[in-house]
């Protein structure tokens, strides 16, 4: 059950809230955002395009006109999508995957496959499939010899070497059309003018880093790295020189983004503290097995990696030293995108969407029916995003409408329904509940239905959701629903009588022999489990003039019960009272006041103690026979006035009518209890049951037994609570008549 049910006694009225976040993240957005305020707004939605047959769309590319180009892997594509989601296959690779497609300036589709570390130039317009045997190949690790140069110096002659570098993790393009390429094992970016036909690849930068992960250019012409190993970013000059702008607390940087105002955004993940991920070998050209061991990193087979949970994304600006903008410990943030409205993070393992504002505050805007979100790019309508588990293409673009179900209350037993709470200030908003008794609100549930006089107008149930649609300028805080459990009657489980056994035993006399009292009882046999308190011995004296009874007893609505012990002997027709209002669950009497013979014991439950007088419920339950051988709100308008019961016998025992009002300034009333005679507090419920306003009525009888044979004048006291535990009490003295 999501939120928070106020910790209320067993029947009186529960109050299930949703106010923070993290409750709210358990609930279904569509086009709701979800902000960290615990509020929600109005937001985008998310369509989906095309499901792949792949399992991770790890890159996209858009052109002018819409149409999508998507790199995918397991198994490895590139997939052209129309802007009716209609799709084309490509191109089509033995490898793993395609880490990256990019539009270049010229026109043509880039691509780059892993582990081959290959980048092909594609036709994007092609009305053929194109394979690795007949497509252009601008880039291959394998052919790379490792150059050290420097600006000015010759460069080493090509050829074939032994290089490890078959990882390729980002590309992007200069203003003068040139591809450049970050690689990993070890982490370098190479350099290709693609506008010059059989250009040779130039190593551009080098990094003692395992990996560089990500690639962005800022408003100087810098480029910006990220790097998987000490999770530094690097600003990359025009002239090749490196200089590190942020050493990351976390080893990998997952993504780069730069905004217009120059602000470098960086995302991290990984601990570098601990295990750090080792280098990610490949034999020769032999073939790599990958698994996503944390999203944003791949791994070798057999290699072993101690990674934390979650993302955490700084804020880097010149001449201010760098700023933790936002963490997450489940998330893990794949990739950044600075937009005017926000800094928009695609994460996962729950494929949630965020957008974050450059003061930290930030909105959840969507959840992906899919487990991570992996790339994105400015398309038509919005922004296109890639997935994985399953690989789908989908686009977050504007909402035709804003609606958002909570996550399900689960009352534990069927629940009568009453007001609902919205945080004051709230505005822009309907509201919705629909009940049901099974989980999954799929079937058997009752429809929306909208409030009525701000009370839940959905049946009793044991479950319900509520749905809240949005309309514009919406701002809408906390939902709390008040409920009340329908009493469900005691059990009493087992019932166990001991003879020559004495329980609460004065001082003992010498060497007096303990009795452990244990279930099951012998007719019980195996057929009941108890809890922990049940199945552990009783311990009792040895006293062959006492009997001592232990019993087990539970209630659905965790409701105090009280309860009452009777005995009966052979032949015998009328149950005779030794002991009532015991709250404990064992008790014993002196064997030498009843005869020897055989007897049996019956305990009747009751949950008369967290119950309203007539709403009580009782069970009971007897014993195998056995032989005996020797207690700030304002009450007002307290009223107590005798009144016939209603009940058709002669003799007819006269009751009480007792009313009263109870009201708090500020909150609502929680319980009320009265005690007659000083004697113990006894629950009492509102006209109506369900405490949940700040004005209640009472209006009860007391019970004709408290009153039987006790003529003459009796005082009655009240308390009442508020939800905060203040207590108003007012008392009354009233005179019982003779009969």
């Amino acid at each position: 059950m999501a939120g928070a049910v106020q910790p209320l006694a067993a029947q009186n009225t529960h109050l299930w809230t949703q106010s923070r976040f993290e409750e709210f993240e358990k609930g279904t957005p569509d086009g709701v955002a979800i902000g960290n305020d615990g509020h929600l707004r109005q937001g985008p939605a998310l369509r989906e395009v095309l499901t792949t047959p792949s399992t991770f769309v790890w890159s996209v590319a858009v052109d002018k006109s819409g149409t999508a180009y998507l790199g995918t892997g397991s198994p490895a594509t590139i997939l052209r999508v129309d802007k009716s989601g209609k799709s084309f296959t490509l191109f089509d690779t033995h490898n793993l995957s395609v880490q990256v497609v990019r539009l270049g300036p010229d026109g043509a589709l880039y691509a780059a496959t892993m582990p081959d570390g290959k980048v092909y130039k594609l036709n994007p317009a092609s009305t053929t499939k194109q394979e690795e045997a007949n497509a252009t190949v601008v880039f291959d690790a394998s052919k790379l010899k490792e150059q050290d140069t420097k600006p000015g110096e010759a460069k080493p002659p090509a050829g074939k070497s032994d290089s490890k570098t078959h990882y390729i993790w980002d590309m992007t393009f200069d203003t003068q059309g040139r591809l450049y390429i970050a690689t990993g094992g070890p982490g370098a970016v190479f350099r290709v003018d693609v506008t010059q036909p059989g250009a040779e690849p130039e190593q551009f930068f080098k990094s003692d880093e395992s990996h560089l992960r990500s690639l962005a250019w800022d408003g100087s012409g810098n480029l910006i790295a990220g790097s998987d190993g000490s999770g530094l970013v690097y600003r990359i000059s025009p002239q090749r020189k490196g200089y590190v702008l942020f050493d990351a607390p976390r080893r990998e940087i997952t993504s780069i983004a730069v905004a217009p105002d120059g602000t470098i955004y960086a995302a991290s993940v990984g601990d570098k503290s601990r295990n750090p991920l080792p280098p990610l070998p490949v034999q020769g050209v032999g073939t790599v097995t990958f698994t996503v061991v944390q999203p944003g990193s791949l791994q070798a087979a057999n290699a072993s990696a101690s990674v934390p949970e979650g993302s955490e994304i700084y804020a880097l600006k010149e001449g201010q030293a760098p700023r933790k903008l936002w963490s997450g410990k489940e998330e893990i943030v794949y990739a950044l995108a600075a937009r005017p409205d926000g800094l928009l993070a695609i994460s996962g393992n729950q494929g949630r969407i965020f957008n974050i504002q450059p003061d930290g505050s930030y909105s959840d805007v969507a959840h992906l029916n899919a487990q991570q979100g992996l790339a994105m790019t400015a398309g038509e309508g919005g922004v296109l995003i890639g997935t994985g588990n399953t690989g789908k293409l989908v686009l977050l673009g504007a909402a035709e409408k804003h609606e958002f179900a909570s996550d399900v209350l689960d009352a534990g037993a069927l629940a009568r329904f009453g007001r609902v709470e919205i945080q004051p200030g709230s505005t822009g908003y309907s509201l919705w509940t629909r009940t049901g008794n099974v989980e999954q609100p799929v079937r058997g549930w009752s429809d929306w239905a909208p409030l009525k006089d701000g009370s839940v107008a959905s049946p009793s149930g044991r479950f319900l959701q509520w749905k809240a649609v949005l309309q514009n300028g919406a701002d809408m805080g906390s939902v709390g629903v008040n409920y009340l459990p329908v009493n469900a009657a005691p059990v009493l489980d087992d019932l166990v009588v001991v003879t020559g056994a004495r329980l609460n035993p004065q001082a003992q006399v010498g060497q007096q022999q303990i009795v452990n009292i244990t279930f099951p009882s012998a007719s019980q046999g195996q057929s009941v489990s108890f809890d922990g308190a049940s199945t552990a011995p009783l311990a009792a004296l040895k006293d062959r003039a006492s009997v001592a009874v232990r019993w087990a007893a539970h209630d659905d609505n965790d409701d105090d019960l009280n309860y009452s012990v009777y005995l009966r002997g052979d032949g015998e027709h009328v149950w005779r009272l030794l002991k009532r209002n015991i709250t404990d669950k064992a008790y014993s009497f002196d064997a030498t006041l009843v005869p020897d013979g055989g007897y049996q014991v019956k305990v009747v439950a009751s949950d008369a103690p967290s119950n309203s007088p007539g709403t009580a419920l009782t069970a009971e339950k007897i014993s195998d026979r056995f032989v005996v051988d020797t207690t700030s709100p304002v009450v007002s308008a307290l009223k107590a006035e005798e009144a016939a019961a209603a009940c058709k016998q002669a003799n007819c025992p006269k009751t009480v009518h007792v009313t009263f009002d109870a009201e708090d300034a500020t909150s609502p009333i929680a319980h009320a209890e009265y005690s007659l005679d000083a004697d113990k507090w006894q629950f009492v419920a509102p006209v109506g049951e369900i405490s949940d306003s700040q004005h209640e009525h009472y209006d009860f009888a007391l019970p004709a037994s408290a009153l039987e044979g006790n003529a003459g004048e009796h005082l009655l006291t009240v308390r009442v609570y508020d939800r905060y535990d203040n207590v108003g009490i007012a008392k009354t003295v009233f005179v019982q008549a003779a009969k």
